[in-house]
This record gives structure tokens, sequence and C-alpha cells, in this order.
């Protein structure tokens, strides 16, 4: 494109023009418009030249992506949804709710959050610090702020996306407007959330464009940052390198290690990360539901563009165990079961109780569909999810290889033997050479501090895992901070996970101190939080001293019951008031000093 004008009006230089002509032929559409802007600002006085974006572009409100997880998936979304949003011209800032200074809440305009819930509906446990200050008196008034909220979480908990829900509610409280309404995603949640992503960014820019502020291009390329080959959607096929009891012959479990080989895999983890595995369901499973719906498992289901066989389809892509609300909604209108529609409409908890008792396969045995097709029966079923397991294993000891513990899950439900379906599998069909498919989860809130500091760690049973690759770690690293291990398990003699490596640690280092509790041995059950308070004064000295503390384990009773046994020890070792005590464990969270990966 040239431009042709008369120098006289243009009162440009020769070579002015010459600048401008080269610069009219660089630049896009888009770009045009915005440097137009830019110049009527100069022109108007509003603006300096070199200082400051044109006028309309100064209208723009700010857009701020704030995200809760705790495995990951929020994170996810919330990177996918700002590198959309930098791609089509907006300029957002993204932050982990862990990381957020709340109290710039009040300078936000458009707020975009993406949050996880937990088993309990409980908010991630990196994001505590930001609902206790949402929640709290200190919270500002919101007038001019808008949000969104895209909640995750788990339908099957009774307690579903509560975690968004709070958020949602709390920004209406403090006067924000809705940019959109609350969407709630189950675990199949890909579909939802780049739906809500796009409808949100077409919004924000059509606002700009009837602003006569079009978002510009941007002038550098956005990629996205550099991932593995290997990810959920694509996991690497490791192949069995050893799958062994590490229990006694008279254990009342059966815990597992396993190691796998990543070898070409291009996957690499830190200490803290889990190992996503892709779960199949066993074959006892599929016969059960298969027989229940009078199905022979030949029939050729099509699923997105693909056809297999219905026996396949359960194997590999549906959860088939345990049952969802949407499950017994879709089954309710199948068999037209006044009882089964009844829980479907009715109370969240009378349903969640009935869902815990009841799988697939029991629920369609007690409301029999006659004739019913495969397609009706898989139109209710859950996407089937990997498991995640923490990685008991640092690559800087064992190098293309990753460990797990495991302890397989079994029961029994209505007479028959059921059990986990991804730890049933690396139990019993997972076998020396045999592969299954993994990725990394990364886990950035569950890492070890500098070397010099000190670390104190609180895994029973299979908790233990992390900490068995901090110790790899740290001992590969020859980090002089002092370590300090709880563990505890039901017997000594045969439920002592890795009794001779923590043994020769504490010979050679890096383990300093090893407290144990067996809870059924002889006499009072004992238990981790019990070894806690034992040694508080040496806890608190060590915390005192800059300790990270860490758990690992179940979040039901040992993480709550740790919990509270690390309150009373700041209590009585610190003289301390219960509400000061809290106060303190409050702020080891916000410093990134107290972590929790709990299941």
């Amino acid at each position: 494109m040239t431009i042709h004008a008369p120098l006289a009006e243009s009162s440009l230089t020769i070579e002015q023009w010459q600048h401008v002509e080269a610069l009219a032929r660089s630049v896009t559409p888009v770009q045009a418009r915005w440097l137009s802007g830019y110049f009527a600002g100069i022109d108007a006085g509003l603006l300096r030249a070199g200082e400051g974006e044109p006028v309309a572009a100064a209208l723009a409100r700010t857009l701020t992506i704030l995200y809760g997880t705790e495995t990951g998936n929020a994170r996810d979304l919330a990177k996918q949804l700002a590198a959309s949003a930098t791609e089509r011209g907006l300029a957002p800032k993204l932050a982990d709710l862990a990381d957020y200074k709340a109290r710039g809440l009040k300078d936000e305009q458009d707020l975009l959050f993406i949050v996880s819930t937990g088993g309990e509906g409980d908010p991630p446990a990196p994001a505590i610090g930001f609902f206790e200050f949402l929640e709290g008196p200190r919270a500002p008034k919101l007038p001019d702020a808008r949000f969104a909220v895209l909640a995750l979480g788990d339908s099957t908990y009774e307690q579903y996306c509560e975690a968004g829900k709070r958020v949602d509610r709390r920004m209406e409280e403090l006067g924000a407007t809705r940019l959109a309404e609350r969407i709630d995603c189950d675990i199949d949640y890909e579909e939802q959330a780049a739906a809500w992503s796009d409808a949100l960014l077409d919004r924000l820019l059509a606002e700009l464009a009837a602003a006569g502020s079009p978002a510009q291009a941007s002038a550098r390329p956005v990629t996205a940052a550099a991932s593995a080959t290997h990810d959920k959607r694509n996991p690497f096929a490791a192949t069995v390198l050893e799958n062994i009891r590490i229990v006694g012959r008279h254990s009342t479990k059966e815990t597992r290690h396993v190691e796998l080989d990543l070898t070409g895999s291009g996957l690499a983890y830190q200490p803290g990360d889990a190992l996503g595995v892709a779960a199949q369901n066993g074959a006892g499973a599929i016969e059960d539901l298969l027989g229940a719906c009078g199905l022979g498992g030949s029939e050729e289901v099509a699923l997105k563009g693909a056809t297999m066989p219905l026996a396949d389809a359960l194997r590999d892509r549906f959860e088939i165990s345990t049952a969802s609300p949407r499950f017994a909604e879709q089954w309710a209108t199948l068999s037209d079961a006044a009882e089964l529609k009844a829980l479907a409409a009715g109370e969240p908890h009378v349903r969640h109780a009935f869902l815990e008792q009841h799988h697939v396969a029991d629920i369609v045995r007690r409301f029999p569909v006659p004739g019913v097709g495969a397609d009706a029966l898989l139109a209710g079923l859950r996407p089937l999810q990997p498991r995640l397991y923490s990685l008991a294993s640092s690559q800087a000891a064992v190098g293309d290889e990753a460990h797990l513990t495991v302890a397989p899950v079994r029961y029994q439900l209505h007479g028959s033997d059921r059990g986990g379906v991804a730890s049933t599998q690396i139990a019993d069909r997972l076998e020396m050479g045999a592969t299954v498919p993994v990725y990394v989860q990364e886990n950035p809130h569950f890492r070890l501090p500098g070397d010099e500091v000190p670390v104190i760690m609180v895994g029973p049973g299979t908790g233990v895992a992390p900490f068995r690759a901090f110790l790899q770690e740290r001992e590969a690293r020859g980090a002089p901070g002092r370590n300090w291990l709880f563990f505890g398990e039901r017997n000594f003699r045969s439920d002592f996970l890795y009794q001779v490596e923590w043994q020769e640690w504490l010979e050679k280092g890096p383990l300093t101190r090893l407290d144990v509790a067996f809870s059924r041995d002889a006499g009072e059950k004992v238990y981790v939080q019990h070894r806690m308070l034992e040694r508080s004064a040496d806890l608190y000295a060590w915390l005192e001293e800059g300790a990270h503390f860490y758990v690992c384990g179940n979040a039901k009773a040992m993480a709550a019951d740790v919990h509270g046994a690390l309150i009373s020890i700041v209590e009585r070792a610190g003289g301390r008031t219960r509400e000061a005590a809290e106060d303190y464990v409050r702020e080891l969270t916000a410093n990134h000093r107290y972590s929790r990966d709990v299941y």
C-alpha cells in the first residue's frame, strides 16, 4: 500500500513519509486500526507519543484468570484459556489462588475463576487461604467487578462442585456482576470447559469492538509452553519392570511396589509429582454388567467417529463400577421405576448414600429394563478416567524409571467381590513385561524446599510414597537439610513398608529421625498423630527453625487428625492460645511450608 499526501499539509519530511509508507506495508488491518486510535489519542491530547495505549484501548477492562487446583486439571484449563485469550488479542493475567494476593481483588475488573472441589466439598488445599479471605470480613466490596466461575468436581460426591459454588455465591454477595452463569463440570469436563471459555472470550471481544477498541493482533506469535510428547491425551506405554508385594505373608493388606520403564518417553518428573495410569475395567465387572443388561458384548457402538465392540468400550472407555447421578437419572427414565425417579430427583445426601451402596450393575439388576440397547446403556455412563498415584521415586536416583506404591482396594458388596478399578488392574493384571499407558501429572504445590531447609514428613501406609522420592532426591543431591519421617501402618512385622531403606538412610543419611506407629500390634491403637504429639517440643522447634511440613494419605480421617495434632502441638509447645495456634498453622500454609497431598 502506498500513501500519497501533500507534504505541505502533512508537515512530514520526505524521510518521515518513507517511514510511514514502510510501516503501512508491514501492518495488518487490525494493527492499522490500533495505530489510528493511538494517533487519535495523541491528537486529542489524551496520550503522549510513546507513553500508553490508544484512547479506545485504554477503555478496555483488565482481565484476570484465577485457578485453584489439587490435581492440576484446573491449572491446565486456566493456562489454555489464558493462551487462547492472548492469541485473540486480549492481555490476561494468570494466577494460582495459592499464590494470588487476595487483597488485590479490590483492583480487579474482570475475573474468571476455574476451581476444583475436593471429595467432601472442600476447596483445593493450596487455595484455602484465598477462600478464608474471600469469605471473611476483610473481603472488599466489588461493585465494579465482573466475574464468571467454572467449577470442577465429581458428581458421585455429595458436595458436588461446592468450592466453585462458594466462589460464585461470595462474589455475588460482594456486589460483583456475573459475566456468565456458573458452569458445574463433572469429571468429563473438556467440552463444557471449552464452550464456557469460547463464549466468554467472544463476549469480551465483542464488547471491545463495540467500544471502538478491537483487540489487536499479538505482535509476536503466542506459542503454548513446551510440553512432553506424552500427556493425559497421549499416554506412554510403559513396560512393567517389577510388581511385587512388599508386605509380609500374614499382612491384612497386599501393598505392592511397582517399577515402570519410561525409556524413550521423554517424560520427566520431580519428587512430589504423580503418575497418571490409564485404567481398564476387569473382565469380571464387564461380564457382570453385560449379564445384568442381557447384552452379549459384541454389539457395535460408535464413539466419536470410531466403532468398536461394546465389550471393548466398557473395558477402556467407560466407568462401569461407581454409579453417578447421571446414570441414576438415565436409568430412571429407561426403567420408569418410581423409586429410582424419586432418588434421582430427591435430596443429594439420600441419592449419594444410595449410589455408595449400588454399582451400575446393581442398579440395572434392581430396576431391569428388558431389551435395553447398547447405546442406551452407554448414554448414562461417564468416561473412564486415569488414576493418579504419587511417585515413589526420584529420577535423580532411578533414571528412566517410575516407581509406585499401590494398595489394591478390595471389598464385598451385595454378596460379591468388588475392587478398585486401577488398583486391582495393577495388582492382578500387570505382570512383568506387560505395558500400561502412563503420563506425568505435575504437583507444583508438593515440592521439596531448598537443600538446606529441614523437612518433616507424615506418610502412613501408601502415603509414604512421595517421601521415598524426597529422600532419594536429597541423597542424590547431597542435600544437608535434616529430614524427619513419621510412618504408620497396621503391624510392625508385616507392614513396615520400605523398612530396610529407611534404616539404611538413618544410618548413613539423609534420614535424621524416624518415628513409627503400628496401630494393631498390641494394646491401645497408636497412629502417626499420636507420635507427633509425643514429640511436640522437638517438632515445634523444627518448625521454628524453618522446617517445611508435608502430609500424604487419606483425606477423610488421617489428614484431618494430623492437622488437628499440628495445631495442638503449636498450642502446647509454643505456649499459644488455640486461636493463635490456628493462625500459626494458617501462616505455614500461606508461606508454602505446610503442604498436603491427600486423596
